[in-house]
């Protein structure tokens, strides 16, 4: 079997406030309860992000997701009808665009506990490996 990432925990000051808003923004089931103290977000059938609340300081984190042009059009309708604002680059000013310099589109938002999320179509780390 190949090495798979099955889950992975995020720190969070409000783990449910965290976990529903991925879960809303990314069109995935999730649940006020899991296993442990986690609030558990289902990304897919063999992939789980579990929100943690921790105290402060909350390490900021940088986490990204690849997915179909289709699904990458809903997302950013979802961050934009939430009025979360998003950039094309990774450290770049709030500038409400796309980066799409990369062979595909991608794009960067923050949530409340600061860590920065990825979301693109075509994975430019792979690009370089092999």
């Amino acid at each position: 079997m190949p090495i798979q990432l099955d889950h992975l925990m995020v720190p969070a000051r409000d783990k449910l406030a965290a976990a529903r808003l991925l879960a809303e923004l990314l069109g995935v089931p999730w649940s006020e309860t899991g296993v442990g103290p986690f609030a558990p977000v289902f990304v897919n059938d063999g992939f789980t992000i579990d929100f943690d609340e921790w105290p402060e300081p909350i390490p900021r984190i940088h986490y990204c997701f690849r997915v179909s042009d289709a699904e990458f059009s809903a997302i950013l309708a979802r961050i934009q009808a939430a009025g979360i604002p998003y950039r094309s680059a990774v450290h770049g000013p709030v500038d409400g665009q796309v980066d799409t310099a990369h062979g595909g589109r991608i794009v960067y938002w923050n949530e409340p506990d600061g860590h920065q999320w990825e979301m693109l179509t075509v994975s430019y780390a792979r690009a370089t490996a092999g």
